[in-house]
């Protein structure tokens, strides 16, 4: 059986049962592969910018025998795929920035049917900050460590609806929520880079800056005292 990394892995427990599924950036195509093995989708789209990728993936699908369930696809995001083709669809792997600027510019996601689940390897405030700015609800997130390191992975789908929400939120969304030490460390994680950021822009920076970002710490240290107290 075919086993996942636990940053995929995190990711791919947000897909919904008998979902058809989309893999951007899918590189050997073990998540599209796990989620088929698994009866979790009945068909699945494995997309990547890269042929060398796509090799790699053709060469997972015919080892586990699910090339009738799985579409290799040659694609830079979403541009080759068609709306109805796929209800969930999961990138993992690369950027929140990188993320968002393919989100950005496939319109037809924003469709209340559709799932989005990102699992960025850095910059995960860029993603956010587009679902928030663009209508999109941010369902929950979890964390998880992964060779030593900490991750993150969320799941939006689009309200069309704009809701204020704390100047921190883009660095925590709704871990704070997630009751796991792992979303605590990552947190704190994210704070002790913030807070050497603020720093930075107090001696060599604006002051507008380095107020916005004693703002966002202030709040992110009331919001992880909290967490430590429920723990």
């Amino acid at each position: 059986m075919l086993n996942l990394s636990e940053r995929m892995l995190m990711a791919a427990k947000m897909v919904r049962k008998g979902n058809k599924v989309a893999d951007i950036g899918t590189d050997h195509a073990y998540l599209p592969a796990y989620l088929v093995l698994n009866n979790i989708t009945p068909k699945a789209l494995a997309c990547d910018v890269r042929k060398g990728p796509l090799e790699n993936a053709r060469k997972t699908v015919e080892h586990y025998g699910i090339d009738d369930k799985i579409t290799l696809r040659l694609s830079d995001g979403f541009d080759k795929i068609e709306p109805f083709e796929a209800d969930d669809f999961v990138m993992c792997g690369m950027g929140g920035t990188l993320m968002e600027q393919l989100v950005q510019r496939t319109h037809w996601l924003k469709d209340k049917t559709k799932r989005i689940i990102v699992q960025p390897q850095s910059h995960a405030e860029d993603i956010r900050r587009f679902f928030v700015e663009n209508g999109f609800e941010i369902l929950f997130e979890d964390a998880c460590i992964d060779g030593g390191k900490l991750y993150c992975a969320m799941a939006a789908e689009y309200t069309g609806k704009i809701t204020e929400k704390p100047i921190s939120y883009i660095y925590t969304g709704e871990l704070p929520k997630c009751k796991k030490e792992e979303s605590r460390l990552y947190l704190e994680n994210i704070n002790s880079r913030l807070c050497k950021k603020l720093e930075a822009e107090r001696i060599h920076g604006t002051a507008e800056n380095a107020d916005y970002l004693e703002k966002v710490t202030i709040e992110m240290r009331g919001i992880l005292n909290g967490m430590q107290s429920d723990s």
